[in-house]
């Protein structure tokens, strides 16, 4: 194996949430079934207008995801950007927009929305992911380590969390380490043709020749276009 790997981490796209959004019953009808005073009328369009905000929030979410996935990470941003101005807590807003910057190459712009998911959402082991993402491509390796160590706290069956704690560790020379974790990445998601194919390169550094050809040739059955890399 002649060839440089393409040393990265994965980016891991969170669910969306599904939000539970009550259904507004027109004033009138508030009126005769609760018999609303003043005051609670004013706080019925309080919660109304709440609902109205939250479901457009949601409503861009869903938007920006469709443009992110068809590579317009412009548009999205711009729509995560409205979600976020009209729910300023939004913890998949920020991460998601933190997945568009880091696809234009705004590193620095992506940690800052990682950090505003985290913040609003602690648990979010793709947020610690991809933040540790973001710090590998800035050159932070071992800062990365430490947000994909808390992801696999999280989530101790995150494939893709294993595998670019792998990357990071590979980078760093630590070849037996990073084969550790591709072979946890591959035992949680067999069919993980990056895993073999960086575990092949990390075995060829520790002389297993044969080892190395053999993933090579598995990471290729899984994945024709390794082949040229």
């Amino acid at each position: 194996m002649s060839k440089k790997g393409n040393l990265k981490p994965m980016v891991a796209f969170g669910a969306i949430f599904a939000v539970s959004l009550a259904v507004s019953l027109g004033a009138n009808a508030a009126d005769n079934l609760f018999g609303m005073t003043e005051l609670s009328k004013g706080g019925y369009m309080i919660a109304a207008g709440a609902a109205k905000h939250e479901r457009d929030a949601e409503t861009h979410i869903k938007q920006g995801i469709a443009k992110l996935a068809k590579g317009d990470h412009e548009g999205a941003i711009a729509d995560f950007n409205r979600a976020i101005e009209l729910k300023p807590d939004f913890a998949n807003a920020y991460a998601f927009r933190g997945s568009a910057k880091s696809k234009l190459g705004d590193y620095e712009g992506a940690i800052a929305d990682y950090d505003r998911a985290i913040a609003a959402k602690p648990e979010r082991a793709d947020a610690y992911n991809n933040r540790g993402t973001a710090k590998f491509s800035l050159g932070d390796h071992r800062g990365a380590i430490a947000d994909f160590d808390r992801a696999i706290a999280l989530k101790p069956e995150f494939a893709e969390a294993y595998y670019s704690r792998g990357v990071a560790k590979h980078k760093l020379g630590d070849y037996e380490g990073a084969i550790t974790d591709y072979d946890r990445a591959i035992e949680l998601a067999p069919e993980f043709a990056e895993a073999y194919f960086l575990r092949g390169f990390a075995k060829s550094e520790l002389g297993n020749r044969d080892g190395a050809e053999a993933d090579r040739k598995r990471a290729i059955e899984l994945d024709p276009e390794l082949e040229d890399r």
